[in-house]
Parts: structure tokens; C-alpha cells; sequence
């Protein structure tokens, strides 16, 4: 069994960094995607920073780095720094979230002003 979602995403996905170790557990996308998703947070962050602490590294497929960053901003909706992270993954990703990335630039900076 996997101690951390860190741990999880390194048996399923590899890491560019590091050796995967070994590991008798189960290796299904569903469970780790079940796992993700009821992740605090905190789990999920420190994922993104280990297995991809460059943002356009590693070798956690787009689908789950989009869902993961998706996930912390719905748990930590007012926080500026992270909205622009999650903007430049998706910049970094391809043409067809540039709207949404933009959009995640706008509210970090009226969040700025607000402040």
C-alpha cells in the first residue's frame, strides 16, 4: 500500500528524479484518480512539487496535473500565488486552456487589488 499520494503517482507514473521503488501494490488509475480527488490540498500540492517541482517536468500525464491543480483551487479558492502556478501548467500545456489560464491570471490580480 502507498503511504502518500506522492508515493501513489510514483509507482503509477515514474519520476524523473528519482527510482521508482519497489512496490507490490496496486497499480489502477481509477483508484489513484479516487485517491486524488479526496486528497487534501496540502497531498496534492506537495505531489505537483516533488514529482514536477519545475512545473513543465516530470512525468505526471497533463490529464492528472490539470485535474490535481483543478482540485487545490477548489480547496484554496482565494489564494493568488496558486491560481498563477495552475495558469502557467496550463499555458505550458497546450493552446486549448489558454482561456482558462488567462482567466485564472485575472482573478489573482483582482484578488491582488483587492488585498
Amino acid at each position: 500500500m502507498h503511504v502518500t499520494l506522492t508515493d501513489h503517482a510514483r509507482c503509477l507514473f515514474g519520476d524523473e528524479y528519482r527510482a521508482t521503488p519497489p512496490c507490490a501494490g496496486e497499480h489502477d488509475e481509477t483508484y489513484f484518480i479516487e485517491e486524488l480527488t479526496f486528497a487534501d490540498a496540502d497531498a496534492i500540492l506537495a505531489m505537483l512539487r516533488e514529482l514536477c517541482p519545475y512545473l513543465v517536468d516530470g512525468h505526471l500525464p497533463v490529464r492528472i496535473r490539470n485535474l490535481a491543480y483543478r482540485l487545490v483551487l477548489l480547496q484554496r479558492p482565494d489564494e493568488p500565488e496558486l491560481m498563477r502556478e495552475a495558469a502557467r501548467s496550463l499555458f505550458s500545456h497546450g493552446p486549448d486552456w489558454d482561456d482558462i489560464a488567462a482567466a485564472l491570471e485575472r482573478r489573482a490580480d483582482a484578488l491582488d487589488t483587492a488585498a
